[in-house]
């Protein structure tokens, strides 16, 4: 190791917490950029995000996984598996709460959950949604993570703003065991192209819905290749549970289908700096949140 490289740290950091607490919103503050979808439907993250931050002093491995909840379908019992299976498997856990809203029993639900996973893990404390609460609070919370739950370091931030995220980094690298950075300077996420564009069209149908219809589309990307003219082509099927839900993503004449696809292709566009053509398709598989075959054939899950 070179005299430069002395005291460079690595190491893989969980984000834990109850669904819709700021979790990948949080994670792409902490990356730089959009690596995970936003909604504020509770459990838009299905699967672990990868997204890696280079600094100075080391280099952060940070997993999002689904949130801890109690399950009620297939879908939901592989979802809390990878929620355990990330803490697990973390040197460090961030444990993310909703400070605005207090630390209720669901929270500290989490807490245990991660405890029985990751007993000698260092936990960080995340008061999430500064931006929303009383100052005052804040200190009394401070004092009681670290006091009453055994938190290495809790750190107030809020992941709509950025306010203190670069204080939760420095905690974080400081509390990773020495070592060399496992992924280049410019590496960001290991997630592939199809499932970046199956995610965006999922979040821009999250965005649209209401009630349980989101929860209960998936999105599979069967096409993605590059046109002789030069087009990123992307043909993605959206997959529902009932006719009367296919009928609530098409919308009327067709009207949020093409929405959907418009919003999507553009943010693809953007962040690929290339014109893309994305087709889409609904298509009706009953029940498929409860049948581990269809959420393998799908892509939901690999198996």
């Amino acid at each position: 190791m070179s005299d430069g490289d002395q005291g460079k740290r690595f190491g893989f950091a969980a984000l834990a917490g109850r669904p819709n607490v700021g979790k990948s919103t949080l994670l792409n503050r902490l990356v730089g950029r959009k690596v995970a979808i936003v909604s504020p439907v509770p459990q838009t993250t299905r699967h672990r995000i990868l997204g890696v931050r280079t600094l100075p002093t080391g280099q952060v491995a940070f997993v999002d996984a689904p949130g801890f909840h109690r399950p009620r379908r297939q879908l939901g019992e592989l979802m809390l598996e990878q929620a355990r299976s990330a803490a697990g498997d973390a040197d460090v856990v961030l444990w993310v709460v909703d400070a605005a809203a207090g630390v209720g029993a669901g929270d500290r639900r989490v807490l245990d959950e991660v405890r029985k996973v990751a007993p000698e893990r260092p936990v960080v404390l995340v008061l999430n949604k500064l931006d929303r609460m009383n100052k005052g609070r804040l200190l009394p919370l401070i004092e009681q993570g670290v006091r009453e739950w055994g938190c290495r370091e809790a750190v107030p931030v809020s992941a709509l703003t950025g306010e203190n995220v670069d204080r939760l980094l420095e905690t974080v690298v400081s509390l990773l065991p020495p070592g060399e950075p496992m992924y280049p300077p410019d590496f960001v996420t290991d997630q592939r192209e199809r499932t970046i564009v199956a995610e965006l069209v999922r979040e821009k149908l999250f965005e649209r819905l209401r009630q349980e219809v989101p929860h209960a589309v998936a999105v599979a990307v069967e096409h993605l290749g590059e046109r002789e003219d030069g087009l990123l082509e992307a043909h993605a099927v959206i997959y529902v549970e009932r006719p009367s839900q296919k009928a609530i993503v098409i919308g009327h004449r067709g009207r949020m289908l093409k929405e959907v696809g418009t919003e999507a292709r553009k943010e693809l566009e953007a962040m690929t700096g290339r014109r893309v053509f994305l087709k889409l398709w609904v298509k009706v598989r009953e029940a498929w949140r409860d049948r581990i075959g269809v959420l393998r054939e799908i892509g939901v899950y690999p198996g």
